[in-house]
C-alpha cells in the first residue's frame, strides 16, 4: 500500500486541450505543457502508478507525454475491440481498450446499442475510446452527410465526403444509468473551424439531456410499479434489465408502434414534398420530432442528427426555434430577430461561430456594405431597407442601439459612414482598425458585424478562371441562396422538366433585402417598382439588355457590341488595364453600382414566356447562381443571349458540377 500522497494539478486554457499545464505536488516547478485531453492525462498517470507502485513517477510520465506530444495521428474509423498491446497511451487514446483491471466492463445495454448501430449503418458508423481507469468512454457516431449538394456543403463549410462525428462522453459501466453525457460535434479535417458543429452540438446536447431525463423518469416509474415491495440490491442490474429489449414499445402501447412515429420520418420525410405539406414559409417542425427508440439509444441519436442536419438553416443558431421569415428559409444559418437571441449573439458571443464561421472574404464584405449603403440612401428605404439592423449598444448591453421597432435611418447612416473602407482593413491589423472605428463611432464596428452576420446567402468572389468573360466585369460572384430543401425540390423538378439560364435585373438598392429574404414575387406589392405587365411572378430574360434595363443601367451605359470597349473615365481605363493583364480590381471603386444576377430556371409549363420576357410564378423554380456588379464607367454587353449554344456551354463550364437541360 502506498505510504505517500501526491496530487496532480491540471490547468486548462480557453483553447483546451491545447496549452494544458500539468504539475504535481511532488515537484511544482516541473510543469508539463501538453495538448492531451484530461481523461488521457489521468489515464496515463494512473496507469504508471499502478505499474510502478511509485508516486514519484511524474518525471517518467512527463517524458513519455513529451515524446508523444505534438505527434498528430488520425485514428481509423474502425475500432479493433479485441486489440492487444503494451498499454501504449497513443494506442489507447485512438482505439485500444484498456480497463481498470485488464478486463472490459461495458454495460450490457451499451454493447447491444453498439451492435444495433453496426447492423443498421455498417461497421464504420461508430467507434470507441475507452478510459477504463476512470470509467469513461467516448462514443463517436459517424453521421453520413454525402446527401448534401456540393454547393450547400461548401456554403456550410462541410466536407460532404467526410462524416460529421457526434461524440458522446459517458460512463463505460453505467451508460444510460450514469451522468448525462457531454457532447462534441466536429469533422476531423475541419475540427478547428467547423461552424455548423457549434449549432449542431447545442442541438444534440439538448436532445441527449432530454432523452436521459425521460429515460430516468421511465426507469423510476417502472421500478416503483414492479419492484416497490422488493429489496433492491443492485440498481445498475435493474436498470440493465429494463433496457434488455429496446425493440419493444413502452408499456401501454401494445404492438401498434405506428402511433409513436413522427409525421416526417428522416430525410425522406423532410426533403420530399407531400400533398399535405406546409407552405414554403412554414417552419419544419417535423425535423424536431423525436424518433422512436426501437433500436436503442445510439441509433435514435443518429436518426435525430440526420433529421436536423438538412434543415439547420431553418432554425435560430441561439434558441433553436424556427425562423419566422415571410418568404421561407434561406441558405446560411443565422440568428433570429428575437431580442434575447440578439443580445446573446452580440454581447455574450453565444453561438457566434455558427453564423459567421462560413468565411466571408474582404471583397464580399465590401459588396455587402455597398448594398447596405445603396438601400439606406434610396428614397424607398422605408420599404427596401429590410431587415433593419438589430445591434446591441456597446455602452449598455441591456439596450438595442439599433432597434427594428424604433427605426432611425440617419443614425444608421452615420455609423455606416464611419466604417473604415474594407480596402484599408486588409492593409493594417484588424484590432487597430477597430480601435479607429470605435473612436469615430462606437456603433460602426457593431453595425459592420451585423451586415456580415445577417447575410443569409452564400457569396464567393469568383477567381479569374471561373469568370464569364462575356460579362465584362471583374466583379463576379457565385451567389447561392436556396436552402437544402428548396434545392432538393429544384433538382427534382429539373430532372422532370429540365432547366436553363436567364438574367434577373434589379436595382442595387434591392439586393440588401434579396440576400436576406430571397427573390420574391413583388408583383402587386409595395416592393413592385417596374409594374407587372405580364402577370405576377419573378421576371427574367435570356437577353442581358432587358435585365440591364431593370437594373437601372441606361442605354448609354450599355455596350452595343462586345468589340466596343470605350473607357469613359480614368477608373474604367484602369479596370480594363487590369483585366488585360489578367488581374482583378479587388475592391469596388464607386458608390454608383449596377448589378444583375444569372439564375437557373425550371423549364416547366409554369414558365410563362412573353417573347424575351419570362415570368416564373413559382419561386421554388428559380435559383440564383451568379452575380455581376458594374461600376461607373463599366458597361454591360447587350448582345448576350443565354440560349445561344456557345453562351450556354460557357455557363455550364463555369458552373462546374451542375448541368442544365432545356
Amino acid at each position: 500500500m502506498m505510504s505517500d500522497f501526491i496530487s496532480y494539478s491540471v490547468h486548462v486554457s480557453e483553447d483546451y486541450p491545447d496549452n494544458t499545464y500539468v504539475s504535481s505536488s511532488d515537484n511544482d516547478e516541473d510543469v508539463l505543457v501538453t495538448t492531451e485531453p484530461i481523461p488521457v492525462i489521468f489515464h496515463r498517470i494512473s496507469t504508471e502508478l499502478r505499474k510502478t507502485n511509485d508516486v514519484n513517477c511524474c518525471l517518467f510520465i512527463k517524458s513519455k507525454l513529451q515524446r508523444e506530444n505534438g505527434e498528430e495521428s488520425r485514428h481509423s474509423n474502425v475500432v479493433e475491440e479485441d486489440s492487444e498491446g503494451d498499454n501504449d497511451s497513443e494506442e489507447f487514446y485512438y482505439g485500444g481498450q484498456v480497463s481498470y483491471d485488464g478486463e472490459l466492463h461495458k454495460h450490457p445495454q451499451l454493447e447491444a446499442d453498439l451492435a444495433a448501430v453496426r447492423e443498421i449503418y455498417g461497421p464504420n458508423a461508430v467507434s470507441l475510446r475507452e478510459y477504463g481507469a476512470i470509467d469513461d468512454v467516448d462514443i463517436d457516431l459517424h453521421i453520413d452527410v454525402s446527401f448534401l449538394d456540393e454547393e450547400i456543403a461548401v456554403a456550410w463549410d462541410v466536407i460532404r465526403t467526410e462524416p460529421i462525428i457526434v461524440r458522446l462522453h459517458c460512463s463505460l459501466t453505467q451508460y444510460l444509468n450514469g451522468p448525462v453525457p457531454t457532447i462534441d460535434v466536429f469533422q476531423i479535417s475541419t475540427k478547428e473551424r467547423f461552424g455548423l458543429g457549434h449549432q449542431l452540438k447545442k442541438i444534440m446536447q439538448t436532445f441527449v439531456t432530454q432523452q436521459w431525463k425521460n429515460g430516468k423518469e421511465k426507469s423510476n416509474s417502472m421500478h416503483n410499479k414492479k419492484f416497490s415491495e422488493k429489496k433492491v440490491k443492485s440498481p445498475l442490474h435493474i436498470f440493465s434489465t429494463l433496457r434488455r429489449s429496446p425493440s419493444y414499445p413502452p408499456p401501454g402501447c401494445g404492438k401498434n408502434k405506428s402511433k409513436l412515429k413522427p409525421e416526417q420520418d428522416g430525410l425522406i420525410g423532410i426533403l420530399t414534398p407531400s400533398t399535405s405539406s406546409p407552405s414554403p414559409s412554414a417552419p419544419n417542425y417535423g425535423a424536431k420530432s423525436v424518433p422512436i427508440r426501437d433500436h436503442g439509444f445510439l441509433v435514435q441519436t443518429i436518426e435525430f442528427a440526420e433529421q436536423r442536419i438538412p434543415v439547420l438553416n431553418e432554425y435560430c443558431v441561439v434558441c433553436d426555434e424556427p425562423h419566422v421569415f415571410q418568404n421561407g428559409p434561406m441558405l446560411r444559418p443565422t440568428v433570429c430577430e428575437r431580442e434575447l437571441c440578439v443580445f446573446a449573439f452580440q454581447t455574450l458571443g453565444v453561438m457566434n461561430e455558427a453564423a459567421d464561421e462560413i468565411a466571408t472574404g474582404a471583397q464580399v464584405v465590401d459588396l455587402l456594405v455597398s448594398m447596405c449603403r445603396s438601400a439606406l440612401e434610396s428614397p424607398r428605404k422605408v420599404v427596401i431597407f429590410e431587415p433593419y439592423p438589430s445591434v446591441v449598444d456597446p455602452n449598455d448591453s441591456q439596450m438595442l442601439a439599433f432597434n427594428p421597432r424604433k427605426k432611425n435611418y440617419d443614425r444608421v447612416m452615420k455609423a455606416l459612414d464611419s466604417i473604415t473602407s474594407i480596402r484599408e482593413m486588409t492593409q493594417a491589423p484588424y484590432l487597430e482598425i477597430k480601435k479607429q472605428m470605435d473612436k469615430q463611432d462606437s456603433l460602426a464596428h457593431p453595425l459592420l458585424q451585423w451586415v456580415i452576420s445577417s447575410n443569409r446567402s452564400h457569396i464567393v468572389k469568383l477567381p479569374v478562371n471561373r469568370q464569364l468573360k462575356f460579362m465584362h466585369t471583374p466583379h463576379q460572384f457565385l451567389l447561392l441562396s436556396s436552402p437544402p430543401a428548396k434545392e432538393s425540390n429544384f433538382r427534382a423538378a429539373k430532372t422532370l422538366y429540365g432547366s436553363t439560364f436567364a438574367f434577373h435585373g434589379s436595382h442595387i438598392e434591392n439586393w440588401h433585402s434579396i440576400l436576406r429574404n430571397g427573390l420574391v414575387v413583388a408583383s402587386n406589392t409595395r416592393l413592385q417598382l417596374h409594374g407587372a405587365m405580364f402577370g405576377s411572378g419573378i421576371y427574367l430574360s435570356p437577353l442581358s439588355s432587358i435585365s440591364f434595363g431593370y437594373s437601372g443601367m441606361n442605354k448609354k451605359q450599355q455596350k452595343v457590341s462586345a468589340k466596343d470597349e470605350p473607357a469613359s473615365s480614368s477608373k474604367s481605363s484602369s479596370v480594363l488595364q487590369l483585366q488585360k493583364k489578367g488581374q482583378q480590381s479587388q475592391f469596388l471603386q464607386s458608390r454608383n453600382l449596377k448589378c444583375i444576377a444569372l439564375c437557373e430556371v425550371i423549364t416547366s409549363p409554369d414558365l410563362h414566356k412573353h417573347g424575351e420576357i419570362w415570368v416564373v410564378p413559382n419561386t421554388d423554380h428559380v435559383c440564383t447562381r451568379f452575380f455581376f456588379v458594374y461600376e461607373d464607367g463599366q458597361v454591360g454587353d447587350t448582345s448576350i443571349n443565354t440560349q445561344e449554344p456557345n453562351i450556354h456551354k460557357e455557363i455550364l463550364r463555369v458552373i462546374g458540377n451542375q448541368t442544365a437541360t432545356g
